[in-house]
């Protein structure tokens, strides 16, 4: 089956018996033409089912107004929030975005980075995935010049704007507060520890504890994929220690609330037993019992942050600089589940 050939100018130029050029300006709502014209070719062409080539034109002048993004999961609350801000930003500025998702799979990252080049996409925004071990997948970006966002999971890179919290502080943060409820044994329960998230979150926890004249244990820092089954099996695992911790900093909320869960069944008494504090802020932190103590990620202005940065390179701005940092605050916020005594 073969579909019907696009209406182009020159078929609306013949039903109306004006010349190409007179449709064309009029299309664009160009005041050389005359008001009336331009009303009955803007007509006409929606009776017609005319579609401008944009892609086209665009190419002529050297630009898509495309963003690629490139994100390491679709499922997280954190970046559904980060796309919400960059499709803000974005969309009030023209610019149209293509996704690509990489499943955690720097395989895939690769596949993704290379057909959003060959998209022509005016610049990028990309968070790298769990396994992600080298940048050559970006060097084609480099070369033609084309800006680059990276958010969130970033990595030591001598081009492309960084937009991160910081990390470090949100993990002490979090470990000090647990320190000051009283815990005395305290796990971290995080991810792949060459990710710069939770390398940061680690410094963030082994500084507290330091500081709080509280032992590392590195038998205490628990390292997984944050999945569901991850968070029952890492319940059970702590449920059977000779010497339970009595607090647990796990850096990805939606694990911890799995994990405390699956602790109650257990028989476990949350905070009494064990004091937990999350990370992110996401919305079953605020809905399940106890409610969870979090670090606040504010994922959606990172989002805008990052497409800002994006959109002022892209404009050649000159305070806009291809290796800045930018760092977003966190915050702890306290609930239920870490009160393991009155503040």
């Amino acid at each position: 089956m073969t579909g019907k050939k696009d209406i182009t100018i020159y078929d609306i130029a013949r039903v109306l018996g004006l010349s190409p050029a007179t449709v064309s300006r009029g299309l664009k709502d160009h005041p050389a033409i005359n008001i009336k014209t331009r009303k009955r070719i803007m007509d006409t062409a929606r009776e017609m089912g005319y579609r401008s080539n944009s892609f086209a034109s665009n190419l002529r002048m050297q630009k898509t107004n495309t963003i690629g993004i490139i994100v390491h999961e679709l499922k997280s609350q954190f970046i559904s929030s980060v796309l919400a801000g960059i499709e803000k930003v974005t969309t009030e500025a023209g610019y149209d975005l293509i996704i690509g998702h990489s499943s955690e799979t720097y395989r895939k990252e690769a596949a993704n980075a290379h057909n959003l080049f060959h998209k022509r996409v005016d610049g990028l925004i990309a968070s790298l995935a769990f396994d992600t071990k080298d940048m050559d997948h970006f060097d084609p970006f480099v070369k033609k010049g084309i800006p680059i966002v990276f958010f969130d999971r970033v990595e030591d890179f001598p081009y492309g704007t960084r937009v991160i919290i910081d990390n470090t502080r949100a993990g002490y943060e979090a470990t000090a507060h647990l320190a000051a409820q009283g815990c005395r044994r305290i796990a971290h329960i995080t991810a792949n520890l060459a990710r710069n998230v939770y390398a940061g979150r680690l410094k963030g926890y082994q500084q507290a504890l330091a500081d709080y004249n509280l032992p590392f244990d590195p038998d205490l820092v628990l390292v997984n994929d944050l999945s569901e089954s991850a968070a029952i099996r890492t319940a059970k695992q702590v449920t059977a220690m000779n010497n339970r911790p009595d607090g647990v900093f796990a850096t990805n909320d939606f694990f911890a609330a799995v994990f405390l869960q699956s602790l109650k069944e257990e028989g476990i008494k949350i905070p009494e037993d064990i004091a937990i504090v999350g990370f992110n802020n996401d919305a079953i932190s605020r809905v399940m019992q106890p409610k969870l103590s979090t670090i606040n990620y504010p994922g959606e202005e990172m989002g805008e942050q990052a497409a800002r940065s994006l959109l002022d390179q892209l404009a050649g701005l000159t305070s806009a600089r291809t290796t800045d940092t930018i760092i977003i605050r966190s915050e702890l916020i306290i609930r239920e589940s870490s009160l393991h005594r009155k503040v």
